[in-house]
């Protein structure tokens, strides 16, 4: 009668969540103090309850008796089938009430809300950071271990993530489904075209308290404060310089064994960098995207264009202003 009533008289003395039965609440005390007694046969990981356990071995056996009849994905537990359907049906009736994005799952909304409130449980024993999810500390923590699970199988790069991989992989394919529709600049990334969108509308919200420069990206702004603190921990291990960004050393350490990984799939050029071979690929396309507003003459490159500009000034410099007769 309890589920009916609402009534929940067991306690978690040490998180404060209530329960309306002795046996829940048991389960529950396990979460903290870290007992996990059910544990898989073939790979070792271990689980709270029996049923997660039996759960857990549909992963060995390959069992998924959830179909989706709209794109054949399959599922092992019919709670996640669930959650998959609202894909489909566009189902959201989870909402938040600070900000109004909705989700199709309340599990989803409860991580959500920890963005506002700004509780971060999952601590990182080894540098202190943060996280919302323990999803993502384990993650973080391979930073630390080393692991790099996902394996390009073309280049040899490794990844600690799957989803990066995947991400990477798209280099080689040239795959850049992300376009912007005011320059035509595509991306392989939907976060990247976001991060340039802001190149058109001037928004730059991250200022530097020191010097009052302003940066589209956190990231850039956090990169940027090491010239004011002199913090420069990257260093090249073959020639000493250090550098106070991880890209930029990437980069550098392309100088020793001339690694040129992007390739010019018309003339077989090879770059160290990505936007160096998009600025050469304009050779081939005669694509001039730079026009100089005086004299009509177009340029493939930005920086050409400013030099081109030069001598429009130093003309105007060197011309009298009595009769406007240029001299040398």
């Amino acid at each position: 009668m309890k589920i009916h009533t609402g009534e929940k008289s067991f306690v978690c003395q040490q998180c404060g969540k209530s329960f309306s039965l002795k046996g829940n609440l048991k389960v529950h005390m396990k979460i903290h103090t870290g007992e996990k007694p059910f544990i898989c046969q073939q790979c070792g990981k271990s689980f709270i309850q029996n049923t997660n356990l039996k759960v857990h071995m549909k992963i060995h056996t390959e069992e998924k008796s959830f179909i989706c009849q709209q794109r054949g994905k399959s599922f092992n537990e019919q709670g996640e089938f669930q959650v998959h359907k609202k894909i489909h049906t566009g189902e959201r009736r989870f909402i938040c009430q600070q900000c109004g994005k909705s989700f199709s799952h309340k599990g989803n909304l409860k991580v959500h809300m920890k963005i506002h409130t700004g509780e971060k449980s999952f601590i990182c024993q080894q540098c202190g950071k943060s996280f919302i999810q323990n999803t993502n500390l384990k993650v973080h923590m391979k930073i630390h271990t080393g692991e790099k699970s996902f394996i390009c199988q073309q280049c040899g790069k490794s990844f600690i993530q799957q989803g990066t991989l995947k991400d990477h992989m798209k280099i080689h394919t040239g795959e850049r489904r992300f376009i912007c529709q005011q320059c035509g600049k595509s991306f392989i990334q939907n976060t990247n075209l976001k991060v340039h969108m802001k190149i058109h509308t001037g928004e730059k919200r991250f200022i530097c308290q020191q010097c009052g420069k302003s940066f589209t990206r956190k990231v850039n702004l956090e990169t940027h404060m090491r010239i004011h603190t002199g913090d420069n921990s990257f260093t090249c291990h073959q020639c000493g310089r250090s550098f106070s960004n991880p890209g930029n050393l990437r980069v550098h350490l392309r100088v020793h064994p001339g690694e040129n990984p992007y390739t010019c799939n018309q003339c077989e050029k090879s770059f160290s960098k990505r936007g160096n071979l998009d600025k050469h690929m304009n050779i081939h396309n005669r694509e001039s995207l730079f026009i100089c507003q005086q004299c009509g003459k177009s340029f493939t490159l930005k920086e050409n264009l400013n030099r081109h500009i030069k001598i429009h000034n130093r003309e105007k410099a060197d011309r009298s202003p009595q009769c406007g007769k240029s001299f040398n």
